[in-house]
């Protein structure tokens, strides 16, 4: 059974950092390209942040040079550094990966950037 277990999300004021990470089971994650997407308070989903199985990235311009996202294969863990956080960061973050046609999705964690 895929499993997706986001967890680093939190209260943080504007300008602060996260580094949210997402444990990943039930599938070869070496192989899995993954995903993060955000889902902000009444708006839909985001897709912020991509890494191929071989390490290669990329970014949504709204989050491009603030976030890193990187995997630990050894762990079968995807992370997603944040820094310089605002508020329009606020959002549900999920980590999501596609197997053999069908979307996979953490049950997200909350990012919440306040003063």
């Amino acid at each position: 059974e895929v499993q997706l277990v986001e967890s680093g999300g939190g209260l943080v004021q504007p300008g602060g950092s996260l580094r949210l990470s997402c444990a990943a089971s039930g599938f070869a994650f070496s192989y899995s390209p993954m995903s993060w997407v955000r889902q902000a308070p009444g708006k839909g989903l985001e897709w912020i942040s991509g890494i191929t199985s071989g390490g290669g990235t990329g970014y949504a311009d709204s989050v491009k040079g603030r976030c890193t996202i990187s995997r630990d294969n050894a762990k079968n863990t995807l992370y997603l550094q944040m820094a310089s956080l605002k508020p329009e960061d606020t959002a549900v973050y999920y980590c999501q990966m596609t197997l053999a046609g069908s979307d996979y999705w953490g049950q997200g964690t909350q990012v919440t950037v306040s003063s």
